[in-house]
């Protein structure tokens, strides 16, 4: 009988453990929690070398056109070193190599180089002095900007750009001095969004303006714009103190915006480490700190959607971190993690923006010394690690 009981104990034991791990005995552990999205690095993804002896500089926005999943990105040559481009010496320092690539590319799904246009040199009244951002819009229009500084005070423009490179659109003048309350030009902007439904732009503005700015996408009419909490944006200096009370106003830079299909509007609060979420008329609606004690260049840099009905996941850039956080949307609590400082495939040294196609491949661009874009492949939902 003794050695009866051992064995239905032991029994029970075992029925209780797969009870548990499978969430129905104790609903909420660790096998029942949400099942989350995996990802996989495609270390062969862009093909390379790229021709010419190109070679990239900081990698400053990524995008991916609706139509037809191709990836764009934008860099920046002038944030090459002297060693990395001999070829571009005049006489060269070296025999084969480099050459900076210009500053806009267009790659296919395969990862083959398809397109490319922009100047070496920036600057210059219809190109920013550094390149920043970028957006593929539903029609195919290519947007950016720069978050250049200078004597002149000089990237406060937005510029809107054919896939030949024909300019489009400007909005806004180079060379303008800085102010959230100037309703005709920006402040370094970092971001952007064209909503189909509406015909707005969206800027999240800027490096040195502290506001989202939305236009008409047509003929660049202002039409609102607004600070942290919806308040009117004030430009007076800011300390981040991650143990202060959280501050009334964005610190720049202002990132990213991003807008759900539900309406609601996310932006990158970089400076203050945190995601505010709002209205399309500027109602606050909630924020969530990342990392809050992140006090060098911030946590919150970038962000996607998952592509399901609900974009039940947000993929959010954390640069200084060296990762990327999957984010549940609706309670913005992090569910999942993927990346690790490094130079290595699925390392990162700066991760600066993404771009997501419609198989829900991930798209990350790296920045400083970074200067790469990598392919993340999705392998379905899974536990998360």
């Amino acid at each position: 009988m003794r050695i009866r009981r051992i064995v239905m104990l032991t029994n029970l034991v075992a029925l209780s453990f797969v009870l548990v791990t499978s969430g129905l005995l104790f609903p909420g552990t660790a096998s029942a929690q949400k099942q989350v999205p995996i990802y996989e690095v495609d270390p062969f993804w862009p093909k390379t070398p790229l021709p010419n002896n190109w070679v990239l500089g900081n990698v400053i926005g990524t995008a991916v056109d609706p139509s037809n999943d191709h990836v764009w990105i934008i860099h920046r040559p002038a944030a090459l070193t002297n060693n990395e481009i001999p070829l571009y010496h005049n006489p060269p320092t070296g025999e084969d190599c480099c050459m900076p690539a210009p500053p806009i590319l267009e790659f296919d799904a395969d990862g083959n180089l398809v397109g490319h246009f922009g100047p070496l040199e920036a600057g210059g009244p219809n190109w920013a002095d550094a390149e920043h951002g970028m957006f593929v819009d539903h029609l195919g229009n290519i947007w950016t900007g720069g978050g250049g500084t200078g004597a002149s005070s000089s990237d406060s423009a937005v510029f809107k750009f054919a896939q030949d490179g024909t300019l489009l659109k400007r909005f806004g003048t180079k060379g303008m001095p800085y102010s959230s309350a100037d309703l005709a030009n920006f402040g370094r902007p970092a971001d952007f969004w064209v909503q189909e439904a509406t015909n707005e732009l969206w800027v999240a503005d800027g490096y040195t303006n502290r506001r989202l700015i939305v236009l008409d996408a047509t003929t660049g009419e202002y039409k609102r714009h607004w600070g942290a909490y919806g308040n009117v944006p004030d430009d007076a200096p800011t300390t981040y103190d991650p143990q202060a009370p959280p501050s009334q106003q964005f610190r720049p830079p202002v990132h990213c915006v991003v807008i759900a299909d539900d309406g609601l509007v996310y932006m990158c609060d970089r400076g203050n480490d945190r995601i505010q979420v709002f209205q399309q008329d500027g109602t606050f609606v909630k924020e969530r700190f990342i990392a809050k004690n992140t006090t060098s260049a911030g946590s919150v840099w970038d962000m996607e959607f998952s592509k399901d009905a609900d974009q039940q996941f947000i993929f959010l850039v954390d640069g200084i971190n060296h990762r990327i956080r999957v984010l549940d949307r609706q309670t913005l609590d992090q569910v999942s993690e993927f990346g690790h400082h490094g130079r290595w495939a699925g390392g990162f040294y700066a991760a600066h923006s993404i771009g997501m196609d419609s198989k829900q491949n991930i798209y990350i661009g790296e920045t400083w010394e970074g200067k790469r874009v990598q392919k993340f492949v999705y392998r379905g939902m899974g536990p998360a690690n």
